[in-house]
């Protein structure tokens, strides 16, 4: 198979479905260009700001991106190209883009809220404390996921901790420039990105951070938790939406090199529905659909979409623009992702690696040195895995302060935002300790679940409105299915394992789902016979 046919074949399909079935969702769901959005009603120059379109979109793809339609295509991999293919483009366009769009609208009509709030307003207190505590432990996870991960990467490779320490000096240099200063936003944006190439050359000329990976840890840690607490314009915004010139290079790079190489794909198409790895047997069902996570839909996205995003979305007309165009944008990352893998039959190494060897192979079509190459991608990825970091961080404080807020809107000490923040950094720094290879497994599973939860919430919002709620029924019966029973195979494997922490979690995580689960269907079922639903917890 020509892997020129999934590129084009891919983007195609995506920019037909942003055209019709995206148009058609904005249609049903009641769009309007009219509506103030909370961006402007709740103004507070911090965490609520009016945000030009493609710079929100920039931030949102670089925080929903990061290392995920990377790694997930290519370790997915394992059962063939053709079902990892099919479910990315299925999954971008009627699941993860209808989660994400779905999500950010969802918050924008509840004054810019995350998914826990619009739970209380369309399933009660009950739904939402659960919601929170469940949402929080999977970001607790994600947080020490990528903290781990990121410490290794900056470690063994030096250039990519220097690059990446200077891409936040120069993201708070733009955001005090474009916000504070009124700097014309174009010439910004032209001088940063070059800015940003020139640290990435100084970075590979001269890596003169080398530290250990324990150092790196503690000063990701310390990072994330100025992430979280400083203005949303100062670091997050401009940091998010300068590193997503680096991933849209990145995606042109290889999709160019594609083009102009049109590599043949070495793996087999289909592998089998049961495939024997050093880990153990893999099922297709469920373990591929949770394998390719963001490559076709991700809890995390929800989170983003209803913490950060929503509340600088400047008219509701930008949602489908912003919610549903990354995903498709992503989708198409992650087919570039699989062909990188898919072009050689015995891929080995990370990720990060199978995918930097890839792309620097398409890339030297058209003149760029291999090596250089190699050492670009590798940059690429580990500059999006911090951005899934301190994203992270900062949507777990909002629902750690959401969670704690008094009946009378008022917070006490323990929502503090410095409060919060430390908290949630401390716990993912236990969470550190033990590696992310033995995190990511559950992370992968929550996370999914999530998703399924999120689109639980949409589901009964519709219901509540008087809207079709279909769009969103469906996507979620499907990814109950998938993740409900992916985890209670983690529960088994980790058992055997004799990883009781795990073991903990997984079943905290499925005990959780499920109660939430029995009170949505409670609460919609007593809606329609006018009973009293509201359960105190």
């Amino acid at each position: 198979m020509n892997s020129l046919v999934l590129l084009i074949l891919g983007a195609v399909l995506f920019i037909a479905a942003y055209a019709t079935y995206g148009a058609y969702l904005a249609k049903q769901w009641g769009i309007s260009p009219d509506r103030k959005t909370p961006a402007h009603e709740l103004y507070d120059g911090v965490d609520y700001v009016p945000t030009n379109r493609f710079v929100l979109l920039g931030h949102h793809f670089a925080s929903i991106a990061g290392a995920g339609p990377i790694a997930g295509p290519i370790q997915a991999a394992i059962f063939g190209w053709l079902p990892v293919y099919l479910w990315i483009v299925i999954g971008s366009i009627f699941v993860g883009g209808v989660h994400d769009f779905g999500s950010l609208l969802a918050s924008i009509r509840h004054k810019g809220k995350s998914i826990g709030e619009i739970i209380e307003a369309n399933i009660g207190k009950t739904g939402k404390k659960l919601f929170n505590i469940f949402a929080w432990l999977t970001l607790i996870l994600v947080v020490g996921a990528f903290t781990s991960i990121t410490a290794d990467a900056f470690a063994a490779t030096p250039a990519a901790g220097t690059a990446s320490v200077l891409f936040i000096l120069i993201a708070i240099i733009f955001g005090e420039f474009v916000y504070r200063r009124n700097a014309n936003l174009a010439v910004s944006t032209i001088v940063g990105v070059a800015v940003i190439f020139i640290s990435i050359w100084i970075g590979f000329k001269y890596p003169f951070l080398q530290f250990s990976k324990e150092t790196w840890q503690y000063i990701l840690l310390v990072y994330v938790f100025f992430a979280s607490v400083l203005p949303v314009w100062l670091l997050l915004q401009p940091r998010d939406y300068l590193n997503s010139f680096i991933l849209y290079a990145m995606l042109i790079g290889g999709a160019l090199g594609i083009i102009i190489m049109r590599p043949m794909l070495q793996l087999q198409a289909f592998k089998g529905f049961t495939v024997v790895t050093k880990a153990g047997p893999q099922y297709l069902f469920p373990i591929l659909f949770v394998t390719v996570a963001c490559g076709a839909i991700s809890g995390f996205h929800s989170l983003v979409g209803s913490g950060t995003t929503a509340k600088q979305i400047d008219s509701e007309k930008d949602t489908q623009f912003v919610g549903y165009g990354a995903m498709l944008i992503e989708g198409l990352l992650a087919i570039v992702s699989l062909i990188s893998v898919a072009y050689v039959a015995k891929a080995e190494g990370a990720p990060a690696v199978i995918f930097a060897n890839g792309v620097s192979e398409f890339m030297s079509s058209f003149g760029i040195p291999r090596e250089f190459g190699k050492v670009f991608i590798t940059l690429a990825f580990s500059a999006f895995a911090l951005t899934s970091l301190d994203t992270a961080t900062r949507l777990a404080r909002y629902i750690f302060q959401e969670y704690f807020e008094s009946e009378t809107g008022k917070t006490s000490w323990i929502a503090d935002k410095y409060v919060a923040t430390a908290i949630t950094v401390v716990i993912s720094y236990m969470l550190v300790t033990y590696g992310y290879q033995k995190i990511w497994p559950i992370f992968g599973s929550s996370n999914q679940l999530l998703a399924a939860l999120a689109l639980l919430a949409l589901t009964a919002w519709f219901v509540k409105t008087g809207k079709n709620p279909t769009f969103t029924l469906v996507p979620m019966i499907w990814m109950f299915a998938v993740t409900l029973s992916a985890t209670l195979l983690l529960m088994r494997n980790f058992y055997v394992a004799k990883n009781y922490l795990l073991v903990f979690l997984a079943v905290a995580l499925f005990i959780l789902a499920i109660i939430l689960i029995i009170v949505t269907y409670n609460t919609l079922t007593n809606k329609k016979t006018g009973k009293n639903t509201n359960i105190k917890m």
